[in-house]
């Protein structure tokens, strides 16, 4: 008020002194802000003098903070010229050229953003040299100089400028010299200057000739903030002689707003008397470029993930929970977006959405609603979100709140306390400082009316409370303020750095008065908007206060209704209203519907229509939706547009985004073909068009609602909003598009509803370099044997080891497809018939199910559906084939079908403005059926001339987009499958001849085509042509025998060569080849080879016709030799090799296509041996899956990641020239003989629907992070990392008594459960027994001796219980057996090497077992005593126990699985859990045992040994394989770990037995129940936390129904990842991450404790190689996860144990499977240690401690006498120094031998006899 008093009396004071103007026109106001300030570059209100003056350069930023000026409205900008700068002598003739280039670049950016400059020509100080020659302004000599100063200026920048101020002040200079000589000069300068701009510049702007004196007061009034000031030019001619005013420049505060009261009659006035056919009338038109477009999520809608990640409930998870929501359904899942943000992002690439609207969860943030209680997950989640977004070029917009309040803040009273002001202040604070660097427009809420209506009014939504007299208005009075207070946190502290937006999306109903004529019901429409948008909107957009209709109505109402107050609405203080006043930067927009209002008496009931005396209902005639409030009336979106504009916008000028429109269908019937959906969309955008291209609204965002279908709150899953269908019955949530999606994605490429948007490839292009030379024909066998040679001898380490790197930048990522296999539309438009439609069409085609590709996937209606998927994907490439017989029906050129053309011009064109290269195959097996007919196909040579016309037809029509061809479609496979064996059409069976022949018109036909374009297309065009060729990978079953690598190298030939050669060689057959065919064809008495032969003119024409090579590969087979039958005539038999599949390899779902990725790899060597190095694209590549396996592919993930993973190899390690690679296929289609049975794709297609809906497999995510990291870039987890564990941090290698003691019955040894279930048959591998094993118990010095040379400073070994109490009590003590034990331990303590002492390593005394063993309790008091005796005997020299080792194998392996000692499993639903429960009391007693009895004087530590491997889930993108992988651990780990270090098993496990016993019809839980005594006699038992881990495995759900099991209950399966490393155990895979993550698990979990890892280790079997490298990559692999755990995560590691110091007796493996450090020769009963190159490997990392970095140079350590390991392989057998392999060899060879001298001698003891009892025969009949 004080400053609007000020400006009153400023104009008081000229209207009294001058002859005022009328403000003339809307050019007579500006809105002004400026100058840069030199040290910031923002906009400043300090002195001009602090103004930037081009000094140093332009700010950066300052183009995007001139654009933020623009779009709040300011016209002009304040640029003050720098006389000193630019004319440092004064003098115009010398001036500084760069300071005038700064001064144009910056009105040059202001007019780039729509802002004018307002030049202020003299602000700062006179130049020096000016000063000091002719003083102040009082020396006319200044006033001439200044004079040519400003005509400098004027020629310098009055082309850049419009409005110009001579003086901004002159305090300085006024106040040193006599006021009346300035005044007199000023006054006179300033006429002249004004004539001299208006003779020299009349058109070019105005001129305000001075802004003199300094008010007092003023600069006060002007200094307000950060607020947007209105600028009132009010003109003056003055007659006072002391001062001439041009114009005055007022500033005034935005929020005093003009008179709104007819605003809503003048909105309706302005379209009541539309006829309804202007009003529907669709405007053809585009929007303006730039036009945002978008659509939207929320969070509590789509995430699900409700308490993953410490997420706090919500008051969304508290309704659904309570069962308020439809059919008590919950957003516990939801469409599991917490886990899926690529599947999201995926959908939005391929609407090509520019921005993506999705709200924050608070409470996934801050569980608590509070700071303190932050949640890194929920950070992380948001940050993957925002950057996967960006990543694909889309913007993020940012919803603060959609409705979902943490419970916890509800508690205290939600939105209706004001202390949640404060809270959500905070909140935005940390949002907008954690995500702001990239997210630049936020939402503080969005609808909030529908919060305080539903929420807390109605109480139909959450949280449910019911009170529209007080909490409704309260809740709205605080949202209000926590908006503001969030608007000027981001103002004041992040608007400068982040430049970025803040406003509020408010929902609006466009209200119609019921009866246009009544003026009541008009009143009632303008009071419902008000009740509802200006509730919220008059505050922001208007004067800070509640809207005054809203105000006077409930003060009328609460007047008539003095004893039941129907309202109470609280009021803002001053301070309040101008601190919620133009806190926005943009007004955002829900609207979905429309309705008519009718004016009534409400009465005094509580709510909007009581007291606003109004009541709304919709016009029949709207057409209606799966919601009862939402009806389809899409013109009140342009009026109600029109109303937001006038009522709010007019003064502050900020833009409208709409920022939610959409509506529901029911969740029945079409799901999919969602026609009301497209027809909504379509005209509410029309409408929004109107608003901008008619009405001059400024709409600058449309966002549809939404996404994908959710939980739609109260409503549940019953509505469905999304563009994308949702299948919430599949725990996969997969993503299906709508027709919807489509439609709109249309619209976005049009950009409105004009043309389509047109491109050109600007990215990705597939430009091959032409291959050239010629080459000498192959060897028999090749020289590419050399591949052989090289990769066949490898081991499966080095096979399969893992390679992270990148492919170039420039390589090409694409998918593949047919026309046949996906187009349908076979009759379609004109189309001839193909022999595929031919065959398929009869009756007798033998296809499953007779599936035709007459639809197939109807790519031929619906390829935009095709390029959405591509876009998803983000190829740069897009490989189809062109169906002949749609082009030209008959095969011939005279039969063209411009329909088919346009079809196909659609689809390149599509391509092409999608920046995705179109790789365009000539032929792919669909014949046109009239050629075939005609000429017998392609064994007519007549074939030739008629292809190359149709090829020359394509490269004529398409060539000028199409840059990359492919002539052929694998001619292998037409030539042997479709005219040999007769399998494809056109089903000849001609094996012995045709394929032949065809394969010659084949190749000759290619070569032709290819020089048709070279010869008139590729000058003028300049693409590229190949063919793409069947190339599956062979391996010989023997690469040692030169025969089988012959086999090999033929079966290359006859597949592969037989294209290649010709093509890429020499323009013939490769000699393999002819020299088969021909000998075989002589051997058949023919008079010439079955093999046609090429001219030399042939060769030379064929010869170099490729300009890259085209590879199609699956599989790789293995070959032997063979010679196969002369007769009858067959291109098979002409092999003389077998193939079989490599068993070993994981099978698919199509016979004899097993997944061998290695194959790859040297396939791509081959061809860059064989062919000159040429350049190579994978053109195909891909497995089938079963139809039924849809969207969870896990399968194809894997064969993706290992086969691309061997390209890669083969290009950064082999320096093959791979150049690109296409998957196989885009989408599930028609796979030809198989029909739907099998699917290649990376999107499923449900061909039972007439929509062919297609959806995203898990593969289709995978494959575009491929695409998106080009490749396989070393992640985090795979790096090392350098530095070194603690000061005396263990380092220890381990051993179990029964694996390696042997003398199992000496010195009076009891009998273990071990000894009996190995002596019982078929119990262990081979029959192995533990009798002799390693025979450590005869060995003391020579185990000390290995564990010297490792150099560990511990060894953990376990004791006996049988060898010290043989019947397991303490009736008898074995002292023989403690003395063994004492041994060990002082020849240990003599070589300073710690003890480390298990008690119980699984061999239980055999007596013991007979009376229950680990089932009775008793065993309790057993293990005790035990303990007892040991601890006595040994404690004063062992510091570190372990009182039993992996409690999860005794129970769940030996008694519930029984594969292990005792060998049950006849109750393994309860039997594992009670054996369990007693192994956690006998640990405990034992514990307390040491723990009060030894403790104080032995000082000693004392754990349990847990096991465990982490668990990863198969799919991360999925909730239940992540809920699956929590499981396993749970019932791992958590078992026996939660009970000791938390106290009594988990909830979770609890829960789960407990529930399943019940629904078993059992009476009680399965798992036993602690005691009260129990639990707290258990928990804390442990000293360290023991761990044993090996590996990962990947989990995933399996329901077992009610079968009461330990699997049962964990209800999960588990997988290992196939690129992970084997071992020697099938369960064992290489998988070093996990080890960080369960480490980190166990310090979460279980209270930091000190961690001691006592096993750890690799196995191998088969073939003795002391070079263990996969054993020595393991240990350093694991250990560095380890130390990553230490140094980064805070883990307590203390120690580490590699299991185990030598090959041992591996349990139920027996000896076939080998852990150890040293090797055991089993061949010499001496059993010697010899040790494996890990030896060397492992005790370098123990005496370095670590890893230290190279980076530092030398370290000691790795040079510090350790001895080189042992690779003497050398033994003694038979008197005889041999290898250990060639002494296998001899143990074996003697041993046959044996065997034959033993059978040799049964034999001749046999006839011996039988001739003697003959001989007595005889003589009988002779006498």
């Amino acid at each position: 008020m004080e400053n609007l008093l000020r400006v009153l009396c400023l104009y008081l004071f000229f209207l009294y002194s001058c002859e005022s103007s009328d403000l003339s026109s809307e050019e007579d106001f500006m809105l002004l802000a400026g100058p840069l300030t030199k040290q910031t570059g923002e906009s400043s209100t300090s002195k001009v003098n602090d103004a930037f003056d081009c000094s140093e350069p332009i700010p950066q930023g300052s183009k995007q903070y001139f654009r933020y000026l623009q779009s709040r409205g300011v016209t002009h900008f304040k640029v003050p010229l720098s006389w000193v700068q630019l004319l440092p002598k004064g003098h115009p003739s010398q001036p500084q050229q760069a300071v005038v280039r700064c001064y144009r670049t910056l009105m040059e950016q202001l007019h780039e953003v729509g802002l004018e400059p307002l030049v202020i020509i003299h602000g700062s100080r006179i130049p020096d040299s000016l000063r000091s020659s002719f003083g102040g302004w009082e020396s006319q000599d200044l006033l001439d100089m200044f004079q040519k100063y400003a005509e400098f200026a004027f020629l310098e920048f009055a082309e850049l400028a419009r409005s110009w101020v001579m003086f901004s002040s002159l305090e300085g200079d006024w106040e040193a010299s006599g006021a009346s000589s300035v005044q007199e000069n000023i006054l006179k300068l300033s006429r002249n200057i004004y004539q001299f701009y208006h003779q020299n510049f009349p058109e070019e702007g105005e001129f305000h000739q001075v802004k003199g004196w300094r008010i007092t007061g003023m600069n006060a009034f002007i200094s307000k903030g950060h607020y947007d000031y209105a600028v009132a030019k009010i003109r003056f001619i003055c007659h006072l002689k002391l001062l001439l005013f041009s114009q005055v420049i007022l500033l005034i505060p935005t929020y005093s707003v003009p008179d709104l009261r007819n605003s809503y009659q003048n909105v309706w006035d302005k379209f009541r008397d539309q006829t309804e056919a202007d009003r529907d009338a669709f405007l053809t038109d585009s929007f303006p470029a730039g036009f945002q477009w978008a659509t939207s999520s929320e969070s509590f809608k789509v995430e699900g993930g409700w308490s993953e990640g410490g997420k706090g409930e919500t008051i969304w998870d508290r309704f659904g929970h309570q069962g308020q929501a439809f059919d008590k359904q919950t957003a516990d899942l939801a469409c599991d977006s917490y886990h899926k943000v690529d599947y999201d992002v995926y959908l939005l690439r391929g609407l090509q959405v520019n921005t993506f609207q999705f709200s924050i969860s608070w409470a996934r943030i801050f569980p608590s609603g509070y700071k303190d209680s932050q949640s890194e997950d929920g950070v992380h989640y948001y940050n993957s979100l925002i950057d996967a977004l960006i990543e694909s070029g889309i913007k993020p917009i940012v919803t603060l709140y959609h409705w979902d309040l943490p419970q916890s803040l509800q508690d205290k009273g939600g939105w209706a306390d004001a202390s949640i002001v404060k809270a959500f202040k905070e909140y935005a604070d940390f949002c907008f400082s954690t995500f702001g660097d990239r997210v630049k427009t936020w939402n503080t809420f969005s609808s909030p009316w529908v919060v305080s209506h539903a929420g807390y009014g109605t109480g139909e939504h959450a949280p449910g409370v019911k009170d529209y007299v007080t909490a409704a208005y309260q809740v709205t009075h605080n949202i209000l303020k926590s908006h503001a207070e969030a608007w000027h946190v981001y103002n004041d502290k992040y608007r400068t750095a982040q430049q970025g937006q803040v406003g509020i999306a408010l929902n609006a109903d466009w209200a119609e008065p019921a009866d246009p004529s009544k003026s009541e019901d008009v009143a009632a429409a303008e009071r419902y908007l008000e009740f509802m948008l200006g509730w919220f909107a008059h505050p922001i957009f208007g004067a800070g206060d509640y809207p005054s209709i809203l105000k006077t109505q409930i003060e009328e109402k609460r007047a008539a209704c003095p004893s039941s107050v129907p309202v109470i609405l609280p009021t803002f203080t001053s301070e309040e209203v101008k601190r919620i006043a133009g806190t926005a930067d943009f007004f955002g927009l829900n609207h979905y519907t429309s309705r008519v209002i009718t004016h009534v008496d409400g009465g005094c009931v509580a709510g909007p229509e009581g007291v606003g005396n109004f009541n709304s209902s919709v016009d029949p005639s709207w057409s209606s939706t799966a919601s009862d409030w939402i009806s389809s009336v899409p013109w009140g979106l342009r009026r109600l547009l029109n109303y937001i504009s006038t009522v709010y916008l007019q003064t502050t000028k900020v833009p409208i985004y709409i920022t939610g429109n959409g509506m529901p269908t029911e969740n029945t019937g079409d799901v999919i073909n969602d026609q009301s959906r497209i027809q909504y969309l379509r005209s509410y955008i029309n409408e929004a068009l109107k608003a901008i291209s008619l009405d001059g609204v400024n709409v600058q965002r449309f966002t549809v609602q939404s996404l994908m279908d959710g939980f739609e709150g109260n409503q549940g899953y019953s509505q469905r909003f999304g563009l994308h269908y949702v299948d919430f019955k599949d725990a996969n949530r997969p993503r299906t598009p709508k027709q919807s999606a489509y439609i709109y994605a249309e619209i976005i490429n049009q950009n409105g509803f004009g043309s389509p948007k047109s491109g050109a490839m600007t990215r990705g292009e597939m430009y091959p370099h032409p291959y050239s030379g010629s080459l000498s024909p192959s060897e028999v066998p090749s020289q590419s044997k050399v591949v052989w040679e090289k990769f066949s001898h490898q081991s499966t380490f080095e096979r399969k080891l893992y390679h992270y790197g990148t492919f170039p930048d420039d390589f090409g990522w694409g998918v593949s497809s047919s026309a046949y296999q996906i187009e349908g539309g076979w009759n379609a438009d004109g189309k001839g018939p193909s022999v595929w439609d031919t065959f398929t069409n009869a009756s007798d085609s033998g296809i499953p199910e007779d599936a035709t590709g007459q639809v197939a996937c109807d790519s031929y209606n619906r390829f935009n559906e095709d390029l959405y998927m591509l876009r998803g994907l983000r190829v740069n490439s897009y490989r189809f084939s062109i169906s002949w017989s749609r082009i030209f029906p008959n095969g011939r050129r005279s039969s063209l079908n411009q329909k088919g053309v346009d079809y196909y011009n659609n689809v390149i064109n599509s391509l092409v403005a999608a920046n995705i290269s179109p790789i365009v195959t000539l032929y792919h097996y669909d014949l046109p059926t009239a050629l075939q007919t005609e000429l017998n196909g392609w064994e007519n040579p007549e074939m030739i001339d008629v292809f190359n016309d149709y090829a020359d037809f394509c490269f004529a029509t398409f060539g000028d987009r199409v840059k990359f061809w492919i002539t052929f479609q694998q001619p292998y496979t037409i030539a042997w499958s479709g005219y040999g064996l007769g399998e494809i059409p056109p089903n000849v069976k001609n094996p012995g001849t045709a394929p032949y022949q065809v394969a010659h018109n084949l190749i000759k036909a290619h070569a032709t085509a290819y020089h048709t374009y070279d010869d008139k297309y590729r000058a003028s065009q300049g693409g590229k042509v190949s063919i793409a060729l069947n190339a599956d990978w062979v391996e010989p079953v023997d690469a040692n025998n030169p025969r089988e690598i012959y086999a090999a190298d033929r079966a290359m030939q006859f597949q592969l060569g037989w294209f290649a050669h010709p093509i890429f060689k020499n323009g013939d057959y490769p000699d393999a080849l002819k020299w088969k065919v021909g000998n075989k064809s002589e051997l058949q008495e023919l008079s010439e080879s079955r093999l046609p032969s090429f001219t030399d003119a042939d060769k030379s024409f064929i010869r170099g016709t490729a300009d890259m090579f085209c590879a199609n590969h699956y599989t790789t087979q293995i070959s032997s030799h063979v010679i196969n039958q002369i007769t009858p005539p067959s291109f098979e038999n002409d092999w003389d090799f077998a193939l079989k599949e490599e068993s070993d390899a994981p099978t698919t779902d199509i016979s004899e296509q097993r997944a061998v990725a290695w194959g790859l790899r040297r396939l791509l060597n081959w061809i860059k041996e064989e062919y000159g190095d040429p350049e190579i694209y994978i053109t195909e590549n891909g497995v089938a899956t079963d139809s039924t396996k849809t969207w969870d592919d896990i399968e194809r993930v894997f064969y993706y990641k290992t086969y691309i993973d061997e390209a890669l190899k083969a290009y950064e390690l082999d320096g093959v020239k791979v150049k690109g690679y296409l998957a196989t296929s885009l989408m599930d289609s028609f796979e030809w003989l198989n029909g739907y049975k099998v699917g290649f794709g990376l999107h499923h297609v449900d061909f039972t629907h007439t929509n062919r809906p297609r959806t995203p497999k898990y593969s289709a995510h995978f494959y575009y992070q491929v695409i998106k990291n080009n490749g396989f870039p070393t992640p985090d987890d795979e790096k090392m990392i350098y530095g070194r564990f603690r000061e005396g941090f263990i380092w220890s290698t381990a051993t179990a008594s029964y694996q390696i003691e042997g003398g199992w019955r000496a010195d009076g040894k009891g009998l273990s459960i071990w000894d009996k279930f190995a002596h019982t048959p078929l119990r262990v591998f081979d029959d192995d027994v533990g009798d002799i094993a390693c025979d450590s118990y005869n060995k003391v010095e020579e185990d000390v001796a290995m564990l010297k040379q490792l150099k560990v400073t511990h060894y953990r070994f376990s004791i006996s219980w049988s060898r010290v109490l043989p019947d397991g009590t303490t009736r008898h003590i074995n002292e023989a057996g403690l003395n063994y034990y004492h041994r060990l331990v002082d020849a240990l303590l003599a070589a300073n090497i710690q003890p480390h002492i298990t008690l119980y390593h699984w061999d239980l005394p055999q007596a013991l077992q007979k009376v229950g063993g680990w089932e009775n309790d008793t065993i309790i008091s057993r293990f005790k005593d035990y303990a007892d005796v040991i601890f006595s005997a040994l404690g004063d020299k062992v510091k570190l126990w372990i009182t039993i080792n992996e409690p999860y194998n005794i129970a769940a392996v030996g008694h519930g699985y029984g594969v292990a000692a005792p060998g049950i499993s006849f109750r393994p639903g309860t039997l594992p859990y009670i054996v369990g429960h007693n192994l956690l009391k006998a640990h405990a007693e034992a514990w307390h045992l040491y723990n009060e009895k030894y403790r104080p004087r032995q000082n000693g530590r004392i754990s349990i040994t847990i096991n465990s491997d982490w668990s990863e889930p198969r799919n991360p993108h999925k909730q239940e394989d992540v809920d699956a992988a929590r499981r396993v651990v749970e019932f791992y780990i958590g078992w026996f770990a939660h009970p000791i270090y938390n106290g009594d098993y988990s909830d979770m496990m609890k829960t789960i037995i407990r529930e399943r016993s019940l629904a078993a019809g059992l009476s009680k839980s399965r798992l036993p129940e602690f005691t009260s005594e129990e639990i707290k006699r258990i928990k804390g038992t442990y000293d360290y936390f023991a761990f044993n881990h090996y590996t990962t495995v990947l989990a995933f759900p399996v329901e077992y129904g009610n079968l009461q099991h330990y699997d049962a209950d964990r209800s999960a399966g588990t997988i290992a990842d196939r690129t992970w490393l084997d071992s020697g155990s099938s369960w064992l895979k290489v998988s070093p991450f996990g080890f960080r993550k369960i480490l980190n698990f166990i310090k979460e979990e279980y209270g930091d404790p000190p961690i001691i890892i006592t096993e750890n280790g690799i196995s191998e079997r088969g073939t003795i190689d002391l070079n263990d490298h996969h054993r020595s990559y393991y240990h350093e692999q694991y250990i560095n996860q380890a130390l990553k755990a230490y140094l980064l995560d805070g883990v307590n590691i203390q120690g580490y144990t590699a299991w185990s110091l030598m090959d041992n007796l591996e349990w139920a493996t027996g000896f076939s499977e080998r852990f150890g450090l040293f090797y055991v020769n089993r061949s010499d009963p001496k059993l010697p240690r010899i040790a494996k190159s890990s030896v060397s490997s492992y005790s370098t990392i123990i005496s370095c401690n670590g890893f230290p970095d190279p980076a530092l140079g030398p370290n000691d350590c790795l040079s510090d006498g350790t001895s080189s390991p042992n690779t003497d392989d050398s033994v003694n057998f038979l008197g005889m120094t041999l290898t250990i392999a060639d002494a296998e060899t001899g143990l074996y060879t003697t041993f046959a031998l044996l065997i034959v001298v033993v059978l040799g001698l049964i034999c001749t003891f046999f006839f011996f006899f039988r001739a003697k009892k003959h001989s007595k025969k005889n003589k009988k009949m002779i006498n």
